[in-house]
């Protein structure tokens, strides 16, 4: 089993939601999170005169989920057709392994708890 984490823009919530569920993958939660990456934030305008400021902390959302190994190819194909723009601050994918899981209603664990 593998855990897939997912930070990207927060307006490609729905377009992700639905490319997972495509893809059989129907168990994910997501929040709202705030940080920085690379880029160390970005410059936006304020008030009327166009000053810019730097601002450090870029609102992102967080997906994650848990999937069997051989789903991984086509979970991160499909965040990544769901996210990528091409422009700076389209987000980052992590893959970690997970030992177990378990379902706690049922008592099922690994595979059959996803």
């Amino acid at each position: 089993m593998l855990k897939i984490e997912a930070i990207f823009r927060p307006e490609r919530v729905n377009a992700v939601s639905n490319a997972l569920v495509e893809e059989g993958v129907t168990g994910f939660h997501y929040q709202n999170v705030t940080g920085q990456g690379r880029q160390a934030g970005i410059e936006v305008v304020t008030g009327r005169g166009g000053t810019t400021a730097t601002r450090s902390a870029v609102s992102k959302t967080l997906l994650v989920t848990v999937v069997e190994d051989d789903k991984k190819d086509a979970v991160i194909e499909a965040i990544v057709s769901a996210t990528r723009s091409g422009e700076i601050g389209d987000g980052k994918i992590f893959v970690s392994a997970v030992s177990d899981a378990i379902r706690v209603r049922t008592g099922e664990s690994g595979d059959s708890a996803l």
